[in-house]
């Protein structure tokens, strides 16, 4: 019978087949909630979540409410009425444990998981509860070069200069920022600081991010304010400006789950800086915290309000939501010595709800720091304004930012058709500067450079207002128009100027999930794919050779994580869809550096500022516990 019933809830597409499969694999036909259990597990990891709080298997509650006769119907055969039921059920089947034995499952705190997921959370919480304070540090020395980096005004808090004491300070540091708060300027002056405090000691910094283009950004971005900083010849020495994707840090091989950096071979370095940290998933975290030397200090950066990592998890978001805790008395006082402020400045900060009392077992807390201040948008910018409304959930706030004449946002009511072409003969202007560079034979890095000053990002892929239909519609339109010309040497798919963006991952390559490059005549004529290195480097590939791609005119705004562009078009579908969330509309906005174009409906607009993603975990309860236990 349950399986009957989960067969038809793959043909209404609430399951996937292989979570039905996975049911089947471990649960015996007498023991209905336990099938119905795991296959609804292995769906809600499928879409991101971390495990299955076993309240969400009532019947209000099942597939969120989609499909409510078979829902129920569901819910009837599983023969768990309440969560006690539900409780016992799974407690006595053999393949769920609390932990302690090796079983495909795990119910801990009454959520389920999968016993790998369970683990992979388990050691992100050792490592982030094992957070200490460095006590031996020599306070006056770094007030000092904290004064000489950020200066020395006390009367407003410099949450810059905060962020560099507490990872200067810290074995673990997280410290969140939207766009143009400064992240890279502080972690720039943080590494300067460390290097100063080890008196020029062969300090091993490396810096990493998930995709290739967030590491070249951050190569860039450092390289830049390496060279506005007075340093001297160690300093320069020591100091990186070249990042790398985590894949090629931790040695991740092409089709296996091998990584040549792992606890029996830790990395070679002191310190680790990862930027756009938001985008890291959880069993990504757990090789990273794997592979690091016990004594290494790691610095995590990133935007709590981003989207959440593609895959499972959101640890970045979960980390952070513990800025409610406050940093402790000790700590506060730690960072007051060193930072020059009054205490009561600090004790304020972070205490995000009312009567939250600050208490020596808060550590965790004590390595957080969040960047409010944006540099980037000024109080007149309407980016900054519309970011701020729609990070908040206000709706009427933000139509008001999109409907006033800002010189920097512009707001296009989409309809089913008269904006459509609107939206497409925009996005064929946006292009035309490096197609043209393309077709007067400038070289790959200029023109490269020009394509990303234009881009268009989607909610979705499939349909005509996804990637799908836009990037066809968009080449349609430049081929008439004659920009863009087929090679007849290789397939259809080829011309010069094609922009594509690889799909998945190859080390062999050197190309990573998310790098874009553009096909260009290379020697004799032959087009190749060039691509830029996080180092700067300009890199090119034969087409056949690429691990699969797409093409590019238009991403998701998944894959445009890591990257800003001066001119940023997001365009949303006229109709709902449950893809469409705050978190994806303010990634989406914060890509722009200058302009921001947005297509979308009023309603779909009300419906995404109204619609924020969770992620189901229990990073959070467990690091409070933990606290709680020591």
């Amino acid at each position: 019978m349950m399986m009957e019933l989960l067969d038809q809830a793959i043909r209404e597409r609430l399951l996937r087949p292989i979570d039905v499969q996975f049911a089947r694999m471990i649960a015996p036909d007498h023991c209905p909630a336990l099938q119905l259990a795991a296959a609804y597990l292995s769906a809600e990891v499928g879409a991101g979540h971390i495990c299955l709080p076993i309240t969400s298997l009532q019947p209000q509650c099942l597939f969120a409410g989609r499909q409510p006769e078979l829902t129920r119907a569901l819910w009837h055969a599983a023969k768990a009425p309440d969560v006690q039921c539900w409780r016992d059920s799974l407690q006595c089947s053999p393949s769920v444990s609390d932990g302690s034995q090796p079983t495909p499952l795990v119910l801990q705190y009454d959520r389920l998981y999968l016993q790998r997921m369970w683990q992979s959370e388990g050691d992100v919480v050792r490592f982030i509860a094992g957070s200490r304070v460095n006590e031996a540090i020599n306070e006056n020395q770094l007030r000092n070069i904290l004064d000489q980096l950020f200066g020395t005004d006390t009367d407003e808090v410099d949450w810059q200069k905060i962020a560099a004491a507490v990872a200067v300070t810290g074995k673990i540091s997280v410290i969140s920022g939207g766009p143009g708060t400064g992240k890279t300027t502080t972690v720039a002056k943080l590494l300067i600081a460390l290097v100063r405090l080890t008196a020029g000691a062969q300090l091993r910094i490396q810096l990493a991010a998930p995709t290739g283009k967030a590491a070249a950004r951050l190569s860039e971005s450092l390289g830049k304010t390496w060279q506005q900083l007075a340093l001297n010849e160690i300093e320069r020495k020591l100091l990186p400006d070249q990042a790398s994707t985590l894949h090629g840090l931790l040695g991740i091989q092409l089709n296996s789950q091998r990584l040549r950096y792992h606890p029996a071979n830790p990395l070679n370095l002191d310190v680790l800086v990862v930027d756009e940290a938001s985008m890291v998933d959880l069993p990504m975290m757990a090789k990273l915290i794997a592979a690091l030397p016990a004594k290494a200090r790691v610095i995590f950066l990133g935007d709590r309000d981003q989207l959440a990592s593609v895959e499972v998890g959101a640890v970045f978001g979960d980390i952070c939501r513990l800025a409610v805790l406050g940093y402790s008395a000790p700590r506060a006082e730690q960072l007051a010595r060193a930072t020059g402020y009054r205490l009561d400045q600090l004790c304020n900060y972070h205490r995000e709800k009312k009567n939250e009392t600050l208490t020596t077992q808060t550590r965790v807390g004590d390595s957080l720091c969040l960047l409010k201040k944006s540099y980037r948008f000024d109080k007149k910018s309407g980016i900054g304004q519309l970011a701020e409304a729609v990070n908040t959930g206000k709706y009427q706030r933000a139509l008001s930012v999109l409907q006033r004449n800002h010189t920097d946002v512009e707001y296009v009511v989409l309809t089913e058709a008269e904006n459509y072409k609107a939206l497409l003969q925009a996005s064929v202007i946006g292009y035309q500067t490096y197609l043209e560079q393309v077709m007067q034979g400038n070289d790959a890095a200029e023109i490269l450079a020009a394509f990303n000053r234009y881009q268009l990002l989607c909610a979705l892929r499939a349909g005509s207002f996804g990637v799908s239909g836009l990037n066809q519609q968009i080449e349609h339109i430049l081929r008439n128009k004659g920009l863009i010309r087929r090679s007849k040497r290789l397939s259809n798919d080829w011309y010069s100027g094609r922009p594509i963006m690889i799909g998945r991952n190859d080390s062999a390559l050197g190309l990573f999930n998310g790098d874009v490059g553009i096909a260009l005549p290379g020697a004799h004529g032959h087009l190749r794919v060039y691509f830029q290195l996080p180092n700067g480097d300009i890199k090119s590939v034969q087409p056949n050779r690429l691990p699969y791609h797409d093409t590019a005119y238009a991403m998701t705004v998944h894959k445009s994580q890591g990257s800003e562009f001066e001119h940023t078009a997001l365009v949303l579908p006229p109709h709902f869809s449950p893809l469409i969330t705050r978190e994806l509309l303010y990634t989406g906005i914060t890509r722009a550096r200058r302009k921001l174009t947005l297509y979308a409906s009023h309603q779909v607009l009300n419906h995404a500022i109204n619609t924020s993603t969770l992620r189901r975990s229990g990073l959070v309860d467990r690091l409070y516990s933990r606290i709680k236990s020591d």
